[in-house]
C-alpha cells in the first residue's frame, strides 16, 4: 500500500470515529443516526448530476450493500444504546478485519501475505484490548452481542462494496449512488415512525447533522477508493485504526475511562499498522 493511500485511509479512520462519537454523544441515538444518514445522502446528491452512472455490473452489489447497511445501522444503534462507545465501537470494528480477511480470501482470492496477516491480527488484538471490561452487568453483555453481530455485517458489506466499486467503472459514481440510495429507506422509516421528532431534531441541530453526514460520506468514500488501489482486507484493517481516535474521543468528550489495558491496546494497534506498512 502506498504512503498516499495509507494516509488517506488514516484520515478516513479519524472521520469515521468522529461521526460515531456524534451518534453516541447524542441523547437520541436513533434520531442522530437518521440525521447523519440523511445528510450524507444530501451531501453526495449533487454529484449524481456530474458523474456518470455506475456500470451495470456494479448494480447488484449496490443492492446488496443497501440491504446490509440497513442491518448495520440497526445493530449499531442497539449497541450504542446498550453500552459505551469505547466498548461497542472497538468490538464492531476490531472483529470485522479478521472476518473481512477470510471473506476476501474466499471470495476475492486476495490471500494476505504473512506480514499482512500479522498486521491484521495485531490490529484486531489491540482493538479487543481497547474494548475489554468485566461483563458484570446486562447492558454490557447486550452491547457485546449487538457489536459482534454488526462486525459480521461490516465484513459482508466491505467485501460487497470493495467488489462493486471495482466493477463500477468510476469508483466515485458508485460511492455517490450508494449514499444517495442509502438515505432513502432509513429516512422513510424515521419519517413514518417519528416524523415530528426527526424534523424537530434536524431543525435544532442542522450543522452538527451536516458535519456528521459529511464525515460519514467522506470516511467511506476514501475507504472505497483505497480498496480499488490495495487489497480489501488490508484497507479494512488499516481503516479500523479509527478505534484509536474513538478511544481518545470517548475519553475526552464523553468522559469514558481509559485503563492501562486499553493503552496497551493502543500500542498493539500501532504495531499492527507498522506491520501493514512493511507488507
Amino acid at each position: 500500500m502506498s504512503v498516499e493511500v495509507s494516509f488517506a485511509v488514516l484520515f478516513a479512520a479519524l472521520l469515521h470515529a468522529s461521526w460515531n462519537a456524534l451518534i453516541k454523544g447524542s441523547a437520541d441515538v436513533l434520531l442522530k443516526t437518521a440525521a447523519i444518514v440523511f445528510t450524507a445522502g444530501l451531501v453526495t446528491l449533487p454529484f449524481i448530476f456530474v458523474l456518470p452512472p455506475p456500470a451495470p455490473d456494479s448494480w447488484p452489489y449496490l443492492a446488496g450493500s443497501l440491504l446490509t447497511h440497513v442491518l448495520y445501522y440497526y445493530f449499531m444503534v442497539q449497541a450504542y444504546r446498550a453500552g459505551d462507545l469505547s466498548l461497542a465501537y472497538p468490538l464492531m470494528r476490531g472483529t470485522a478485519p479478521l472476518i473481512t480477511a477470510l471473506l476476501g480470501a474466499a471470495l476475492l482470492r486476495e490471500l494476505p501475505g504473512p506480514i499482512t496477516l500479522v498486521g491484521i491480527v495485531l490490529i484486531s488484538a489491540g482493538i479487543f484490548a481497547l474494548s475489554y471490561r468485566p461483563l458484570d452487568h446486562k447492558p454490557a453483555r447486550a452491547a457485546v452481542g449487538f457489536a459482534l453481530t454488526n462486525a459480521l455485517v461490516i465484513a459482508i458489506y466491505t467485501v460487497i462494496d470493495g467488489t462493486g466499486a471495482r466493477l463500477a467503472g468510476n469508483v466515485w459514481s458508485y460511492i455517490v449512488w450508494l449514499f444517495v440510495l442509502d438515505m432513502i429507506p432509513f429516512t422513510l422509516f424515521v419519517l413514518a415512525t417519528r416524523r415530528r421528532d426527526f424534523i424537530a431534531f434536524m431543525a435544532a441541530q442542522p450543522w452538527k447533522s451536516l458535519a456528521g453526514g459529511a464525515a460519514s460520506a467522506g470516511a467511506y468514500a476514501i475507504a472505497l477508493w483505497a480498496m480499488t488501489k490495495a487489497p480489501v482486507a488490508m484497507v479494512a484493517a488499516l481503516r479500523e485504526t479509527s478505534v484509536l481516535f474513538a478511544a481518545l474521543i470517548g475519553a475526552r468528550m464523553l468522559h469514558e475511562r481509559l485503563t492501562p489495558l486499553r493503552w496497551l491496546g493502543v500500542a498493539v494497534v500501532v504495531a499492527g499498522v507498522m506491520a501493514l506498512k512493511l507488507a
